[in-house]
């Protein structure tokens, strides 16, 4: 049978979507309360796709409903095309106001605490209409969830590794390495010159030991042949770590570019420690085969303009051309 007399004419989007609501709810009565409609309209909804394509789409059982294998494919091709439908929805929107719309983004602590919050300044002045929803992310396998699900526009933050993500596209911005700071309050904040084993008794903050920051921290020690000191704090919050660097007492490793843009730099010394070279790109990421809104093809580039000098001076990041970036990094403050 031909797709225009089987599926064109049969295949209603308004079934897949009741679909869809059982498959979330765990049963037909869970979707119909959701929906808002009746118990037999579910039913039939389910039992029409069924025969237009053949196969069965839903398992029962005493636990509820769940999606069978053909059920789980029509579901996310089907969720693809109602994004698809919401990205064409807002591109029209987009085209009778360009000044409005919705873009939704993910980022790591130390994007939104730096990079992020400089673009979204930069356009909202630009775009007073524009709404973007924010949301905070860690670098654990869930990192790229939101992607996936269609819950976020694109994601700003370091890869979890450099294993290629098939179904992702991931677009470089710049290599972001860690810096030692302290407190300008610091004992060692008017030094010229302090070597990484000076400091190893100092009280350290370490971000946990499962993030990319933290790992990159490690990498950096081992690099100069050294442990990883015991720290003083083990934190995840940016928030408290610049709060206990204001009193003078602690040193941390923060991504070059919180440096740069944090709103708290102000009180924040970069210590003059030669460190080994860190090639850790901070990327664009978003999904293949996805259609971006115009509202979030505007973040993109706003984000490539902020980004430009970090990733200008990534071009020269070789070997022991670290010590250039904190030349860079300090002087650009």
């Amino acid at each position: 049978m031909q797709w225009d007399d089987r599926i064109g004419r049969r295949l209603k989007l308004r079934d897949v979507h009741i679909l869809l609501a059982v498959a979330q709810s765990g049963s037909m009565a869970n979707a119909a309360k959701r929906l808002n409609i009746s118990h037999p309209v579910v039913s039939k909804a389910i039992a029409d796709l069924e025969y237009t394509l053949g196969v069965r789409l839903l398992e029962r059982s005493r636990q509820g409903v769940e999606p069978t294998l053909h059920g789980r494919a029509l579901l996310n091709h089907g969720l693809a095309a109602f994004d698809e439908l919401r990205q064409c929805v807002k591109e029209i929107e987009f085209l009778n106001d360009p000044t409005a719309g919705e873009v939704r983004v993910a980022g790591t602590e130390p994007m939104m605490a730096g990079l992020l919050p400089v673009v979204i300044e930069r356009l909202c002045r630009r775009y007073p209409g524009l709404t973007i929803h924010a949301t905070q992310v860690y670098t654990t396998p869930d990192l790229y969830q939101g992607l996936r699900e269609r819950t976020v526009d694109l994601l700003v933050a370091r890869p979890l590794s450099r294993t290629i993500e098939r179904d992702l596209n991931t677009e470089m911005l710049f290599y972001d390495p860690v810096l030692v700071v302290a407190g300008k309050q610091s004992r060692w904040a008017n030094r010229r010159k302090v070597e990484l084993l000076e400091l190893i008794s100092e009280p350290w903050i370490f971000p946990r030991s499962n993030t990319a920051v933290g790992s990159l921290v490690a990498d950096t020690f081992h690099g100069r042949g050294l442990e990883l000191p015991r720290p003083a704090v083990i934190a995840n919050s940016i928030h408290l770590e610049n709060a206990l660097l204001a009193s003078g007492h602690f040193l941390t490793m923060l991504p070059s570019s919180l440096v740069k843009f944090s709103s708290q730099r102000s009180f924040l010394k970069v210590l003059p420690v030669k460190l080994p070279a860190q090639l850790s790109p901070v990327s664009i990421v978003t999904l293949k085969n996805r259609s971006l809104s115009p509202t979030a093809r505007i973040f993109i580039d706003c984000v490539r303009n902020v980004a430009e000098p970090l990733a200008k001076n990534s071009k020269g990041l070789r070997g022991d051309d670290r010590w250039w970036v904190h030349r860079v990094v300090t002087t650009q403050r």
